[in-house]
């Protein structure tokens, strides 16, 4: 089966129909809304998986198609689609995990009363998605980028009437839009530099040679090539969307929304979407790499940020107690890898580790959600433990899971698109700290994931809610199991000895492997640093397993300002209410008081005035004007009427007046004659 680039438009039409849907079902039509949802997501992972065939058919093309939207001065704003490898394996990857997560979805909210509502969202989250990655106009990118934030504001504040819920909806709509704003400038400053939007329009769109020689051609403010100002700015917005350092906050707030959505969010959705919106421009974040001597690379920026994020986040991951929030923290790291990735110039290790990295974290969230659903909702991994037992399935593929992320090897798919991103690293030639903190985060992804495995699932129920807790239905771990699959089989099409995936990727039809021995002093390397993370954390946290819910975290007894600085997640959110959120509460204040006391006055006096002056004309109009118009007509109207009697119409009448008049002339004469 096959798909033309003319019906990619289908993929994301389905889910967003399945929304429509969904909202127009009512609360008692649960089959409808579900089945409709999970339909739409089958089918558009079919017409997906015909994409794929097509792209891979030729591997070298961008198979773009145009149309007009509309008139725009004496031209017109085009739209299109874009079918390429890279978007083919994106859409396959989000409608095959969202699927997943949507049959798995119809067991955790079986009791929920807005069922109906939930399906509704997530089919719009999705459709938001796949028209971002169909997408061959960074406008209809950004229009469905806006979209998928206003489904991401849903679905996190979902149960709105909990107060932490409606709380971090809102952070992550308003976080998120602080990096949209730099996206929306710099497709602003595209436009005007290029005169189009669209990645691929035979030779004149944005990421071909001819735009891109003109970008890097322009500098701007300090020498800076226009092409790298825009990079950045568009950057903006991955920082936000992917939780991004220093706009990561939202990220862990987000576990307020079902578990389901934090999948959806963390494995195949928003996130994704940063990641790859710069691999989709990379062209134009790469092309100032031409110059001699810029003053910046944007790339560099990207592996800055990327480093920074891998490192901040696996450190906040050790000593989180919510079982959401540290694979949140995992997220934020990992997703720092991919960025690592991008900027040391390896996009498709980017693009390998996000794909694999969706299906073990999907697995990882699902299985989290099993436990916090046999758990009746508890989170802290202090208060559950002893469910390896009860939970068999679950606890199996979330081992799974666990050796996926932390990169055991060599049978899991993390361990290869993992090394894939530290090899680029350790090969960049502008700085090797960004390799250096890769290598730590790979130390404590170990520790801090063996610590919530051992937290979770060995020893003795900590609580009554774990001591009750047993395996779900299979709706529920059926997901799991296929995703552990996943989670094993993907990295087999990305091993060095068979980069298949990569080759792909890179529009390439044959594939040229290489031995392991190369390079395998900094695999031997990583294999150890996993080792060293699984065994430090298994000595801390596995061999004197804790007895009760109260007791302290053995790292919080050895090491309490370090613990409690993690703890916090270094500050990031009291640092910001204390600088930005008093910043915007104190413009608030002097609006609130400018509003009150200033415009209102203003527009008070306005109006006053406006009285007056409309009391001054009446009395001018009516008293004056009117007044003196109306007697001076009165007096023209008398005179009339009184010479009107004088006109009788008879001949002998104004004879005899005539007369008079002639004998009083005369009589003047002679007595003026006279003197």
């Amino acid at each position: 089966m096959s798909l033309s680039v003319q019906l990619l438009w289908l993929i994301p039409a389905l889910p967003l129909l399945a929304a429509g849907i969904g909202a127009l079902t009512p609360r008692r039509g649960r089959g409808l809304a579900a089945g409709a949802a999970i339909g739409a997501m089958g089918i558009a992972f079919l017409l997906s998986c015909g994409a794929l065939t097509t792209a891979l058919a030729h591997p070298a093309a961008h198979a773009a198609h145009n149309f007009a939207w509309f008139d725009l001065g004496l031209g017109a704003l085009r739209l299109g689609w874009l079918l390429d490898p890279l978007t083919a394996f994106m859409c396959v990857m989000v409608t095959f995990v969202g699927l997943l997560i949507f049959i798995f979805s119809v067991g955790y909210m079986h009791e929920d009363a807005n069922f109906t509502r939930f399906f509704c969202f997530l089919s719009l989250f999705a459709a938001a998605m796949l028209g971002l990655l169909v997408a061959n106009s960074l406008l209809l990118l950004f229009i469905c980028w806006e979209l998928v934030g206003l489904a991401s504001y849903l679905l996190i504040g979902f149960w709105f009437h909990k107060p932490a819920a409606a709380a971090a909806a809102k952070k992550a709509f308003i976080t998120t839009r602080i990096g949209d704003l730099g996206l929306l400038l710099g497709m602003l400053w595209l436009y005007d530099s290029t005169g189009s939007l669209l990645f691929y329009d035979g030779g004149a769109g944005v990421l071909e040679p001819n735009a891109l020689g003109s970008l890097v051609a322009q500098t701007t403010v300090g020498g800076l090539a226009v092409s790298t100002a825009i990079g950045l700015l568009i950057f903006c917005g991955a920082i936000g969307k992917s939780g991004q350092f220093p706009l990561h906050v939202w990220l862990p707030d987000a576990m307020e929304g079902p578990t389901p959505v934090s999948a959806l969010i963390h494995a195949a959705t928003m996130v994704a979407a940063g990641v790859f919106l710069i691999a989709r421009v990379y062209p134009l974040m790469a092309v100032d790499q031409l110059l001699a001597a810029p003053p910046l690379h944007a790339l560099t920026v990207v592996a800055t940020i990327g480093a920074i994020t891998a490192l901040m986040g696996a450190l906040i991951g050790v000593a989180q107690s919510d079982i959401k929030r540290i694979l949140a923290f995992s997220t934020v790291s990992q997703l720092g890898y991919m960025m690592l990735a991008l900027g040391v110039g390896s996009w498709v290790a980017a693009i390998f580790h996000l794909l694999t990295h969706a299906f073990f974290k999907a697995l990882l969230f699902l299985g989290a959600g099993s436990v916090i659903h046999a758990a009746h909702h508890e989170q802290d991994i202090r208060q559950l433990g002893g469910l390896r037992g009860p939970m068999r399935t679950t606890f199996a593929t979330f081992a799974i899971g666990t050796m996926a992320l932390t990169g055991v090897p060599f049978l899991f798919s993390g361990f290869w698109s993992k090394e894939g991103i530290l090899h680029a690293a350790h090969e960049w030639d502008v700085s090797h700290l960004p390799f250096y903190a890769g290598l730590a985060a790979v130390v404590l992804t170990a520790f801090y994931m063996t610590r919530l495995v051992a937290e979770t699932f060995y020893g003795s129920a900590r609580s009554d809610s774990a001591s009750h807790a047993h395996e779900n239905p299979s709706v529920m771990t059926l997901p799991l199991v296929i995703l552990a699959v996943c989670a094993i089989a993907l990295g087999f099409l990305g091993t060095p000895v068979w980069p298949w995936l990569q080759a792909r990727l890179l529009g390439q039809e044959e594939v040229h492997g290489h031995s392991l021995l190369e390079g395998g002093g900094l695999m031997i390397l990583s294999i150890f640093l996993v080792a060293l993370g699984l065994g430090v954390g298994w000595a801390i946290y596995g061999r004197k397993l804790r007895v009760s819910a109260a007791a302290p975290d053995p790292l919080e007894t050895a090491l309490p300002p370090v613990f409690a600085t993690l703890r916090a997640k270094f500050g990031f959110d009291e640092l910001y209410a204390a600088t930005v959120g008093r910043l915007n509460n104190a413009i608030a204040v002097v609006a609130d008081l400018l509003d009150r006391y200033v415009w209102d006055g203003a527009i008070r006096f306005l109006a006053v005035l406006g009285e007056f002056v409309g009391v001054v004309s009446r009395e001018t109009d009516g008293d004056a004007l009117n007044g003196g118009f109306n007697a001076t007509s009165e007096s023209l109207r008398d005179g009339g009427k009184a010479y009107s009697r004088a006109q009788t119409g008879e001949a002998h009448g104004y004879l005899r007046v005539i007369a008079i008049g002639f004998v009083l002339l005369v009589l003047a004469v002679m007595l003026g004659g006279g003197r």
